[in-house]
């Protein structure tokens, strides 16, 4: 394995991308590359890996490695998984995939030309907890799905903006409560309900003015709050709220699905978002036991980016497709564009072409 974007001194990489590939068998983090050969050099000391590299391209290059993790901010997806792909590496890259539908469109063409395997970081699906959730509902435990409440909460996009997470400001950089949170928690909506039928939106700004560090009061230009409502491919009703600026202690997730016979729901949360933390599971309002395997030892924050890469070993050696891949990704995309434009057009949108959980 080699990673993109791991910072020695905070960051989702370290947090989680870090733990997991030093917990899993069979994935040996083996090389890390940073803006310059002095970054490189300092992550490699701090998490004991053998190779750094100042350029992407010699990374790419290395015979030795066979995956390469695209850990690193949004905006510079396009220009780091390319050399990836054309060196034939299989690749694992955080969501979202590109700075809009279009160009994850034509990440994931490559994709498919380089005929490599790719997992995109939409993490929620491989919660230990989300897949018992899932195969619960496979067997009818609660009968045919009436309907499901989301409530899903980060501490980000609230009032005051660290200067490091300035970029989260810029519309431009596809950084944003929608595009991330939202996207991440449709997806695991998606995951267990299946396809979206149809749905109505509200994207807005719950706290419209901001300050970046120390800055002068500036008017946000991104939304930081989701409203969705619609009607899943088995028929039953869903609603969704996403909600930025949230304490930093306080962020919870509730994911509550009511059928003719019974309950379920998935608790948990994290200041990151739920995608970051463990899940509980309860049904009919007792709690399950949830068997976590290879990922019972981990952290909170690097479960969900295990299970990922657990997917990904076991597709890359068995030759199965087993983890969403960049296909995925631009669907997602574009379901989350037609989300914003829902919104701003009082339009009802279709959920697109999404397979039936």
């Amino acid at each position: 394995m080699g990673l993109i974007g791991a910072n020695p001194h905070g960051g989702w990489a370290r947090e989680s991308h870090i733990p997991a590939l030093s917990a899993l068998p069979g994935l040996e983090l083996a090389a890390v590359a940073g803006r310059n050969q002095g970054v490189a050099d300092e992550a490699a000391r701090a998490f004991g890996v053998p190779k750094a590299y100042g350029d992407v391209g010699a990374l790419c290059r290395d015979p030795d490695i066979d995956v390469i993790t695209i850990a690193a901010t949004l905006p510079s997806h396009r220009e780091l998984l390319l050399p990836a792909l054309r060196s034939g590496k299989h690749v694992y890259c955080e969501y979202p995939l590109g700075l809009d539908a279009a160009e994850s469109g034509s990440l994931a063409a490559e994709t498919r030309t380089a005929g490599v395997t790719a997992a995109i970081g939409l993490q929620a699906r491989a919660n230990p907890a989300a897949r018992k959730a899932a195969e619960l509902l496979a067997s009818g435990a609660i009968g045919r799905v009436l309907a499901a409440r989301i409530l899903s909460t980060t501490a980000g996009f609230g009032p005051l903006v660290a200067p490091p997470f300035a970029y989260t400001e810029d519309p431009e950089k596809g950084v944003t409560v929608v595009s991330i949170q939202a996207a991440h928690t449709i997806d695991l909506a998606l995951a267990l309900l299946g396809g979206l039928e149809s749905f109505d939106a509200l994207a807005s700004r719950q706290f419209p003015e901001i300050r970046i560090g120390d800055g002068a009061p500036q008017a946000r230009k991104t939304h930081d709050h989701l409203l969705l409502q619609g009607r899943v491919a088995g028929g039953g009703a869903l609603t969704i709220e996403v909600a930025g600026g949230w304490p930093a202690d306080a962020t919870p997730f509730r994911f509550e699905i009511s059928g003719d016979s019974g309950r379920l729901s998935l608790e948990g949360g994290a200041a990151r978002g739920f995608q970051s933390g463990r899940l509980r599971l309860f049904l009919n309002g007792a709690e399950q036991a949830v068997e976590e395997g290879e990922l019972a030892d981990l952290p909170d924050a690097a479960l969900n980016v295990a299970g990922t890469y657990a997917a990904l070993r076991d597709s890359i050696n068995g030759g199965v497709p087993a983890v969403p891949g960049f296909d995925h990704a631009v669907r997602l995309a574009r379901l989350i564009e037609d989300a914003v434009a829902a919104s701003r057009t009082g339009r009802r949108a279709t959920g697109g072409d999404w397979p039936v959980a």
